[in-house]
């Protein structure tokens, strides 16, 4: 395996449920942390979405290697932030046997 070139600051941010000041709750996004990762694009596609045009492009997020259960270790549905984009994390696997590095399959969507 090569060594991954982590040169993204990316914020892990969690997803929490806050009150809405009317008796229910709305989600919100709590940081949890920064890490440093690679990003590689994979595929995109393109879907149509309440009469506005979708952009979906999947990426592959490289990070430092966390034990299971560890605030910075992502899970799925927690995204990373770098700046004004979001990447929406779907699943969390190690890269390489030793777990020093993890893979996380995250989506980037923007409307068109």
């Amino acid at each position: 395996m090569r060594v991954p070139r982590l040169n993204r600051r990316l914020t892990l941010e969690s997803p929490a449920r806050v009150p809405d000041g009317a008796g229910g709750y709305q989600q919100a996004w709590v940081p949890m942390g920064v890490l440093w990762a690679e990003l590689k694009a994979r595929t995109g596609r393109e879907t149509q979405v309440a009469a506005a045009a979708v952009s979906t492009v999947r990426y592959a997020v490289t990070v430092r290697g966390a034990p299971v259960g560890h605030p910075e270790r992502p899970v799925p549905e927690q995204r990373f932030r770098d700046g004004a984009r979001v990447f929406h994390i779907r699943s969390v696997a190690e890269a390489d046997p030793a777990g020093r590095y993890l893979t996380c399959m995250a989506d980037e969507e923007v409307v068109v």
